[in-house]
């Protein structure tokens, strides 16, 4: 079963969060095969010195909603105080591959996290036709699995405006567009 987890920061807790940097990867790399994707959302593009994280989305394949809500609520950062809150959702990985298969790579253009919260009729659920800059796309559902709650998708796209269009606005209650960046333990020291 495969989940959207998105920690949202609490406000003033960059230090704390920085802090707990390296158990937070030593917590992730004992997922790394279950991930599908992750990273952290930012106040920026990424490519500023004053860029400041706001969230950390994982996208985990789980055995189910149990091990899914110990994954959330285990996480260092988590157990610490770092997040105001976290979404937790069933969802389905449309496009089939990790965020490591993206042929885009780690690096160049623009990176959005595209949460939609929706109610009622499932929008959205064929994978959009622009499908080279998406990283990951699918519905958020019900812990059943039955009940479409929204869409989440990383993609690349020039700015937030072309991001946020990928859904169809009008089918959500709120869209929110949040800068994001590939995430994990850095590999060279341009990765930091």
């Amino acid at each position: 079963m495969e989940f959207f987890c998105y920690h949202r920061d609490r406000p003033g807790s960059v230090a704390l969060r920085d802090e707990l940097r390296e158990q937070h990867w030593s917590y992730m790399d004992q997922y790394a095969k279950e991930l599908i994707a992750r990273g952290p959302t930012l106040t920026g593009d990424g490519d500023g010195d004053d860029d400041a994280p706001t969230g950390s989305v994982h996208i985990i394949d789980l055995p189910d909603p149990v091990a899914a809500r110990a994954f959330a609520f285990d996480e260092p950062g988590y157990q610490a105080g770092v997040y105001r809150d976290v979404l937790l959702r069933r969802w389905r990985n449309t496009l089939g591959h990790t965020m490591w298969d993206f042929l885009g790579g780690r690096t160049g253009g623009n990176r959005y996290l595209v949460l939609g919260l929706g109610t009622g009729q499932a929008a959205d659920l064929a994978v959009p036709t622009n499908r080279d800059d998406l990283i990951a796309y699918g519905p958020l559902l019900s812990d059943d699995g039955t009940t479409w709650l929204g869409t989440a998708a990383l993609l690349r796209a020039p700015d937030p405006d072309t991001a946020g269009a990928i859904l169809t606005r009008d089918r959500y209650a709120d869209i929110e567009v949040h800068n994001w960046q590939f995430g994990g333990r850095p590999s060279s020291p341009e990765d930091v």
